[in-house]
């Protein structure tokens, strides 16, 4: 493994007037307010069980995201309003084509979608594969009442995975019938993207129970690279000290062969080392002189996806006070992949007498004359390095067929005035097929070149029939199950008050049991390694579970009747017991403060303490031998001398007599199993918050929230080479019982009677607890609501106006891949080590005029300028980017309340058509639109960053809304 760390590898309705893309930050409604509670004024807040009085703060930060925001932004997918949101670092989206999954993920904090717990109603969702992910898509996101998005850990509440915060889909009911549905289509005129819903809410039984049932269909259709100028080529050179220039593969159509046998090269075309290539006449090379391939135009930019959603939730009160509820989901969700056409490239064997009918004879005879002077023993055979790309069988495909469900059954009520009840279970599957075209079988390539199969004619462009084709192509499949069981109880409710005018002091206790399951199913070709085109995979399957005790308390000291606003003191903890023996049982806690010395000033501050079991796929993950270079501790001079490094290599197997003597390693490379660590232990994150709410009673409607956030989490989970293992276990910890000594101690003897590494019992190098991440920074929000003395279809003579700005300057973010390794910061910075765009100054803006029916919207989107990470290279000095400069978007919305039960809305996103930067080559400029963010080798896909900026240009959208 490469001694180079990037931080990807720590981690992957209706209108309603006044709209604004953020809420003050108070409690909103919530769907699990009880039954028995005769008191309206009660709500459960994001981050916490405990019923609270409305409108009051709580300790830790809430950025709330209200439904209007999806229908002002024209998207009818989670993700698209989601990354927006300036907390967060795009996962994967609808333009993540390789690398990507063909799902949407949430990255809070660019700290990983691993790290951010998603719930739905305040309760855990459905995940999708052995990383433990939620996939957006399968939120239904036209019944969206709001998001909250809560800074920092939060695993005193809702347990595992609650390292950088936590989002909170809330969904709304429904009253009556609603249907709508909305289009999409780029300036272009492709990309379209259409999107159907339906809803029927009701209660029933005198108002005992009330039921919402909905279905969606939405279809989204691909853009490809070609179809974009930015885009339409790689670009590249810069790593290479060229100027950047088209660039793309050195595996061509045409093929290409390299030999690097012992033969004779003198007076042929391989002579020094050098490659050949076919040109357009079939079986005649050439000295290859930098052809390559442009395997950008038949990539996706934006991925299809089709996805049909149904589900329902219900309550009903069987008693006073006791109601069961219910929830079920189903989604279907269709996504497919392209990339060009398969690359075959290695070592292949070559029976001569097998190519000789599609070579020139002139070239034949260059490939007889290395053979004749080989000393390989095997003559009328020669091993060639061969590259071609296979385009006569057609592009890569990947399509993904999930299937997942969630059910959900509880009661929940009142025991006294004071004391209530909500107990739960819930099921959650997903099943995913994954189908693969386009790959080519290793061993059938082979079978065709050395005459053991009919031959195939690779060398030259268009040379492989299609009977050629049929035979070394090859389907792969693979599939991924995945499960989630939840049991949850807890009591909550009030327990009188400390005097001077304080609310009740509120509490809730509970317990919680939760087993995860997960499997990846590769069919015998992927696992073998046999196929060429998508990555091997190995089989994986895993499961654990974990029993919780949790409890929380609020505690309101002072009131308004003693000379200050309000006091109040917060505090959770939960203890968590893992069947996973090297996590055992672990405690988390946070503990709040908020003080509102008068109405208009409230300051608060939290601390918590978070951890994240290992998820499956990290623990069980498919294993699989390697041979990896490296340098044994225990054969270098310095074993042999006493002390910790002696004793540790005797510890571990070494006779005493041979430590410290080269003879203990029998080769260079050093045999070591990679995949899943079963000794992998929690990851822990430490976070604390402080910050202030202004709501000036001097300007009514303006409400102001700053918060800053410091985020460190600790034995973060990273895979790093064996020698990094080495050096980190037996010259620097030099303790066997620690973990990153585990793949040296923890799997019995390693090392054969003489103290050498043997394949018979070879360490397991899977991820350990090694790394370091921290991220902080200011969140700020200002929201604004008042009326303007100006109207054009009322006789009021008025209009409503409202402005929310919801922004973050990032401080600093940075990762530490192992003890003692560079700290790398990520703030302001994008490239080979940071990946992902993580702006400074990140901020979404959106003023709303609200005039009788109609309303009028503007967004702007903020990116600061950002620079690039990497040291080494100036790719400025070679006509490439160092510095991507600010980035600024436009959005316009038009809605208009044609009646009580109609609403329409038109708009445009990206007004000004603002797209990456176009190059100029020979003179010419491909496109008019140049933003400063195109870049070459440094880029992650598309010559860009394309889940960070956009790349489908201006676009149009279309909706309606109809109730009744």
């Amino acid at each position: 493994m490469s001694n180079r760390f990037s931080k990807a590898t720590l981690l992957a309705g209706t209108f309603m007037a006044g709209a604004m893309i953020a809420t003050p930050v108070y409690a909103q409604e919530e769907a699990e307010t009880t039954a028995s509670s005769a008191d309206d004024d009660f709500i459960v807040v994001t981050g916490s069980r405990i019923q609270r009085r409305a409108n009051v703060d709580t300790a830790a930060p809430i950025a709330v995201v209200g439904a209007e925001e999806f229908e002002l932004s024209g998207t009818v997918n989670v993700e698209n309003v989601v990354n927006q949101l300036p907390q967060v670092v795009p996962g994967f989206t609808s333009n993540s084509n390789n690398p990507g999954t063909g799902t949407a993920t949430l990255n809070l904090r660019g700290l990983g979608s691993t790290r951010t717990m998603v719930l739905v109603n305040g309760r855990r969702w459905m995940f999708y594969d052995t990383a433990q992910i939620v996939d957006l898509n399968t939120i239904p996101s036209f019944l969206l009442d709001s998001v909250d998005v809560v800074t920092g850990g939060a695993s005193a509440v809702y347990g595992s995975d609650a390292l950088s915060g936590v989002v909170n889909f809330k969904l709304k009911d429904v009253d009556g019938v609603e249907l709508g549905g909305q289009y999409s289509l780029t300036e272009r005129g492709d990309g379209d993207r259409y999107e159907l819903h339906g809803a029927i809410g009701t209660s029933f039984d005198d108002g005992r129970g009330s039921a919402t049932v909905f279905a969606e269909y939405y279809n989204r259709s691909s853009v490809f690279q070609g179809d974009r100028a930015f885009s339409n080529f790689a670009l590249g050179g810069e790593s290479f000290g060229v100027t950047q220039q088209q660039f793309g593969s050195s595996t061509l159509p045409n093929g290409v062969i390299r030999y690097f046998g012992d033969g004779n090269r003198t007076g042929t075309d391989f002579a020094a080392n050098r490659a050949v290539v076919f040109d357009n006449t079939p079986g005649d090379f050439r000295t290859r002189t930098g052809d390559t391939y442009n395997y950008a135009p038949v990539n996706y930019l934006q991925i299809p996806q089709e996805r049909y959603l149904i589900g329902g939730y219900a309550d009903y009160e069987f008693t006073d006070g006791h109601e069961f509820y219910t929830e079920v989901s189903f989604v279907n969700n269709r996504v497919a992949q392209e990339l060009a056409a398969t690359p075959v490239t290695g070592s292949f064997t070559v029976n001569l007498a097998t190519i000789q009918p599609f070579l020139t004879p002139g070239d034949f005879a260059q490939l007889q004359q290395l053979d004749a002077t080989e000393t390989d023993g095997n003559p009328g055979n020669t091993v060639l390095f061969l590259q071609r790309r296979t385009i006569e069988t057609g592009s890569r495909n990947s399509l993904d067929e999930r299937n997942a469900f969630r059910v959900l059954g509880g009661v929940r009520g009142g025991i006294t005035d004071w004391l209530n009840y909500d107990a739960y279970y819930m099921y959650a599957r997903t099943r995913n097929a994954n189908v693969q075209e386009g790959n080519i079988s290793r061993s059938a390539f082979q079978a065709g070149l050395d005459g053991t199969a009919p031959a195939i004619n690779i060398f030259g462009p268009g040379t492989l029939t299609p009977a050629m084709v049929q035979q070394i192509s090859i389907r792969a499949q693979n599939g991924d199950v995945s499960t989630l069981e939840l049991a949850q109880g807890y009591l909550y409710g009030q327990l009188g008050n400390l005097g001077f005018g304080a609310d009740d002091i509120g509490f809730a206790v509970g317990a919680e049991y939760r087993k995860v399951a997960s499997q990846f199913i590769p069919d015998t070709a992927l696992s073998s390694g046999d196929v060429i085109g998508f990555n091997a995979g190995n089989p994986t399957e895993g499961t654990y579970d974990v029993k919780e005790i949790f409890a929380e308390l609020n505690i309101p000291i002072l009131g308004p009747d003693s000379g200050v606003e309000r006091l109040e003191l917060t505090g959770a903890a939960r203890y968590s017991d893992y069947s996973l023996a090297a996590v055992g049982g672990v405690w988390t806690y946070s503990g709040g403060i908020e003080f509102a010395p008068i109405p208009d000033v409230t300051l608060r501050g939290q601390y918590q303490r978070a951890v994240r079991a290992p998820n499956v796929g990290e623990l069980f993950g498919g294993q699989s031998i390697g041979f990896p270079g490296a340098t044994d501790p225990c054969s270098t001079p310095a074993a042999g001398n006493a002390g910790a490094l002696r004793d540790l290599c005797i510890a571990n197997g070494v006779p005493a007599g041979v430590v410290g003597t080269p003879g203990i390693q029998l080769n260079a490379q050093i045999p070591a199993l990679f995949g899943g660590n079963p000794g992998l232990q929690e990851e822990t994150s430490n976070s604390w918050t402080v910050g202030l709410v202004l709501e000036p009673t001097f300007i009514p409607g303006l409400t102001i929230t700053a918060d800053y956030f410091d985020i460190e989490i600790e034995d973060a989970i990273s895979t790093i080479s064996l020698q990094q293992t080495f050096d980190l276990c037996f010259n620097q910890i030099q303790d066997p019982n620690a973990t990153v000594c585990a793949p040296f101690f923890a799997n019995g003897a390693i090392r054969n009677a003489g103290g050498a590494i043997t394949t018979a019992n070879p360490p397991v190098l899977g991820g350990q607890n090694v790394a370091t991440l921290a991220v902080s920074g200011v969140d700020l929000q200002v929201n604004y609501t008042t009326t303007i003395p100006f109207s054009v279809l009322t006789d009021t003579g008025e209009q409503d106006f409202n402005l929310s700005f919801l922004g973050t300057w990032t401080e600093s973010s940075d990762f530490e891949a192992f003890p003692g390794a560079t700290i790398v910061e990520c703030a302001g910075q994008f490239g080979f080590n940071c990946g992902e765009p993580t702006p400074s100054f990140k901020w979404t803006a959106r003023a709303t005029f609200v005039d009788g029916p109609l309303t009028t919207s503007f967004r702007w989107r903020h990116l600061s300028g950002i620079d690039d990470d990497e040291d080494t290279i100036d790719f400025a000095a070679f006509n490439g980017v160092e510095r991507i400069p600010a980035y600024d978007l436009l959005d316009l919305t038009f809605s208009f309340e044609a009646s009580e039960n109609l609403t329409v809305a038109f708009g445009v996103n990206n007004l000004f058509d603002t797209l990456p930067q176009t190059p100029t080559f020979n003179g010419i400029q491909v496109s008019s639109t140049n933003n400063g963010t195109l870049i070459g080798d440094n880029q992650e896909q598309a010559n860009t960053y394309p889940s960070t900026y956009d790349v489908l240009g201006r676009d149009f959208f279309a909706s309606v809304s109809v109730k009744f």
